[in-house]
């Protein structure tokens, strides 16, 4: 099997191609870190559509994804910009859960699987 890495590290890549799939590491906003749950959304969003796309897919085949948000209480906050996002032809399996980040400014991390 060919794997594909993309965003190398030291510590990880951004995204792996593998077996027909692309596997996303855990987008954070680092542009608007601090900043409100619906910016950051927004912000993650669009580096899954960078990254997929660098890959050779999309978000019409994300077939999961997973929600970390440091509150649960902004799940209206971050759905409101995800259900605008998402391809609604094509939704992905999806998981939200409240967790500690990385770091507080991060109010929402997702972490994604798209087939090719």
């Amino acid at each position: 099997m060919t794997i594909e890495r993309h965003g190398i590290g030291p510590r990880m890549s951004q995204a792996v191609v593998a077996g027909g799939l692309v596997f996303l590491a855990g987008q954070v906003a680092e542009k608007n870190a601090g900043k409100d749950v619906g910016k950051q959304t927004k912000e993650v969003l669009g580096e899954i559509d960078k990254l997929l796309k660098k890959a050779g897919s999309s978000k019409s085949k994300l077939v999961s994804a997973t929600v970390y948000l440091s509150s649960i209480g902004d799940f209206d906050a971050m759905n409101a910009v995800y259900d605008a996002w998402v391809d609604k032809a094509n939704p992905p399996a999806r998981a939200c859960v409240e967790a500690r980040l990385a770091g507080t400014e991060f109010n929402v991390e997702i972490v994604a699987v798209a087939a090719l």
